[in-house]
């Protein structure tokens, strides 16, 4: 198991930019893919983007490309949400969640999560 722990969520106004930080708690950190998700109310939990561990290959949900950066400092242990041309649509509980193996875009694939960042974007 992996412990979790995201920062960096906030209120933004559209157009704005955030970085959402995705803190592991395993030294093999490497070994795992690392992906976000985010879950707005009343709404299915929805990927927004994944990394692989094994050669850092991206997968994004078509609404975030272009928009959003995912990225992973192994040194650090900690993974990156980079988030520029927010939309009101974008606001949601964003999650970090961890897995052995290549990444996808399924969050049963995914046994570790954190607790979730709230990010609120205003129109």
């Amino acid at each position: 198991q992996v412990q979790l722990v995201e920062s960096g969520g906030g209120l933004v106004q559209a157009g704005g930019s955030l970085r959402l930080s995705c803190a592991a708690s395993r030294r093999t950190f490497t070994f795992y893919s690392m992906a976000w998700f985010r879950q707005a109310p009343g709404k299915e939990r929805e990927f927004v983007a994944a990394i692989s561990g094994s050669d850092s290959s991206t997968l994004y949900r078509d609404g975030v490309k272009g928009r959003f950066t995912i990225s992973r400092d192994n040194g650090e242990n900690t993974v990156y949400l980079q988030m520029n041309s927010l939309k009101p649509e974008d606001t949601a509980v964003y999650l970090c969640a961890a897995a052995i193996g290549r990444a996808t875009i399924f969050a049963m694939n995914y046994n570790n999560w954190g607790q979730g960042t709230q990010v609120t974007v205003s129109s």
